[in-house]
């Protein structure tokens, strides 16, 4: 489902073979190129994300607007907008450049996945621990509609069925 003004709402992960995007607030990772993927994707859009993703970032994202999501009623930080639910942020999001892009974390990804229009995923072909992992979704709901392989990790672009 589209926001009402007609923006898509994307997901965009990387997620490792055993569905691990995270240990705690750390990606348990680092390939090269792989967020200079994230940024040439995401570059002129509005990035929605949870706070604990925000502060492992530690600063708004050059090129983006970010909104991002927290239950704190106090919570503020230079350069973003703050939501405090995800139907917020969307609604925020109405009025912002480009579309949404839901940028972690799991608590995020799992409340966005109903209304995605579309997955971006980096399948990291890699097993490592971690305690934070990516939903799971249904595959008939989704058309993989792009694969680009890599040596360290595959970029999947998934289009969501009509119907669902």
């Amino acid at each position: 489902m589209t926001t009402p003004t007609g923006k898509r709402i994307v997901l965009v992960a990387a997620v490792a073979e055993n569905g691990v995007i995270g240990n705690g607030p750390d990606i348990p990772w680092r390939i090269p190129g792989e967020q200079a993927e994230f940024k040439a994707l995401t570059l002129g859009h509005t990035l929605v994300m949870g706070r604990t993703t925000y502060e492992s970032i530690g600063r708004p994202l050059p090129g983006r607007t970010t909104i991002v999501l927290t239950r704190d009623p106090a919570w503020q930080a230079d350069g973003v907008l703050v939501a405090h639910d995800l139907d917020d942020a969307l609604e925020q999001a109405e009025s912002l450049p480009g579309d949404v892009m839901v940028a972690g974390g799991a608590q995020v990804y799992a409340a966005a996945m109903p209304y995605a229009d579309e997955q971006v995923i980096t399948e990291v072909h890699q097993d490592p621990e971690g305690d934070v992992l990516y939903p799971t979704f249904d595959p008939g709901e989704w058309s993989e509609t792009r694969r680009e392989p890599g040596d360290d990790y595959d970029r999947v672009w998934w289009q969501r069925r009509q119907g669902y």
